[in-house]
């Protein structure tokens, strides 16, 4: 096999498995009444307190769309905006105590739903595919913009 060949099996592997989690966290947020870039802001904060600004450049979104999604789960009581103890012009995005319960149940339900796929390894897999897959995630890929040549 080929270099070629090993990032093109690489590559085949990454968007076949993305695909797949994705289709079980579109449909399990359905079922909760959650978009997937609304599950990527809960998964994000489970364990952050983000600046708005922050979070809408880690996201690729403009500061209004946040700001209507930040609108929507704030009046389901999941997320809230706080004053940055630091500085007190910039405001923070945190979870909710309600937030913070949605967050448990859809951990379960996204390992239940993946678990016939993650169970065909065995524990130690699981730690490896896991230490391989951290370089690949850490840090996030840039969201720039394609050119227009690209499209």
């Amino acid at each position: 096999m080929t270099s070629e060949d090993s990032e093109d099996a690489l590559l085949d592997g990454l968007v076949r498995s993305a695909f797949q989690i994705m289709g079980v966290l579109t449909r399990i947020g359905a079922e909760h009444d959650l978009s997937l870039t609304q599950l990527r802001v809960l998964g994000i904060l489970r364990d952050r307190r983000p600046r708005m600004s922050d979070l809408a450049a880690f996201l690729g979104l403009d500061k209004s769309t946040l700001s209507g999604l930040i609108d929507r789960a704030e009046r389901r009581g999941l997320l809230a905006r706080g004053a940055n103890p630091d500085d007190k012009r910039v405001v923070d995005v945190l979870i909710t105590d309600a937030g913070r319960e949605l967050i448990g149940k859809l951990h379960q339900e996204v390992r239940e739903a993946l678990a016939p796929a993650t169970g065909r390894l065995d524990a130690q897999q699981r730690r490896q595919l896991a230490d391989l897959l951290e370089p690949v995630l850490t840090p996030p890929l840039p969201l720039t913009p394609r050119s227009t040549a690209q499209r």
